[in-house]
């Protein structure tokens, strides 16, 4: 039982979700800007992977909308 409650913090960590409104910018690997794009909670995850699909080798930087500061867990993002 005492196991269980040492693992608990473990578990939980991995159920953190984003949520608000977000700006999605990057630069392609060449130095040039990438349009502007917003995105709602986890979705910034389906646009950072499509910017990195179409833009192999692109920085995307992720905005929070509100505060203007960027997300530090997620941003900057080097794409493969």
């Amino acid at each position: 039982m005492i196991k269980l409650w040492l693992m608990f913090p473990l578990l939980v960590s991995g159920c953190v979700t984003t949520s608000g409104s977000f700006m999605v910018t990057g630069t392609k690997a060449d130095g040039s800007a990438l349009p502007v794009a917003m995105a709602q909670g986890s979705s910034i995850y389906t646009m950072r992977n499509g910017i990195c699909k179409a833009y192999p080798g692109a920085t995307v930087k992720i905005t929070d909308s509100a505060t203007g500061k960027e997300l530090a867990s997620e941003s900057p993002h080097q794409c493969r």
